[in-house]
């Protein structure tokens, strides 16, 4: 039996572009992030009316992660806790930080306050999934495929977790990207080895 693990679905949002699979899904020259990301959700027609209420790195990453498992993901294979997320990025929720502390100014807003944590972006995707595996959210420079490939491979060897979303989530002013994998036991047409290479060769095209 192959202890190998796969990446079975790639997606991306970065300079103005959505991509699956290294696949364009929508373009929009919109240059104000919240109204992009809007475009986006609309494009992509979800009825989800908590969205609105997100701050924009939560929007990002839950679009990301739409993107990611629309028409290729068989939720029926797995328990809720079988799948897990892990995620990263270089400033944390730092963009909703300081829009909160603007506020603090007059008077304190709750709903801004609720998006001071980075690892709201996972629970926001859980509870529209209803994925209740392990979870995480660290803080790199950079993205680390490695750190990635060793924490999720961990994870998976060891049955904590049949299933994983992981990847780079990063929103700061209007400059954003997100790029996310979905890691699964079984081959897929589509899929590669889950390693450090085949990582940072996605998120490099992806990228842009």
């Amino acid at each position: 039996m192959s202890n190998d693990l796969y990446i079975t679905a790639s997606s991306s949002i970065n300079t103005n572009i959505v991509s699956k699979n290294e696949l364009l899904v929508f373009e929009n020259k919109e240059p104000d992030l919240s109204q992009f990301l809007l475009s986006v959700y609309r494009h992509l027609d979800t009825q989800y009316p908590k969205f609105h209420k997100m701050d924009n790195l939560s929007k990002l990453g839950w679009l990301a992660n739409e993107v990611l498992l629309k028409d290729s993901f068989d939720t029926a294979k797995y328990k809720p806790e079988d799948i897990g997320i892990v995620l990263s990025n270089a400033n944390s929720s730092l963009d909703n930080d300081i829009k909160y502390m603007e506020t603090v100014k007059e008077i304190a807003s709750p709903a801004l306050f609720v998006y001071t944590l980075p690892n709201i972006v996972i629970g926001e995707i859980s509870i529209r999934h209803k994925f209740k595996g392990e979870n995480a959210f660290f803080i790199n420079e950079d993205f680390d495929a490695a750190f990635i490939q060793q924490y999720v491979g961990n994870l998976m060897h060891n049955e904590v977790l049949q299933c994983c979303i992981c990847g780079w989530v990063e929103a700061l002013g209007e400059n954003y990207k997100a790029v996310l994998f979905l890691i699964e036991k079984d081959k897929s047409s589509n899929s590669v080895i889950f390693t450090k290479e085949n990582l940072n060769k996605i998120y490099q095209i992806e990228n842009g």
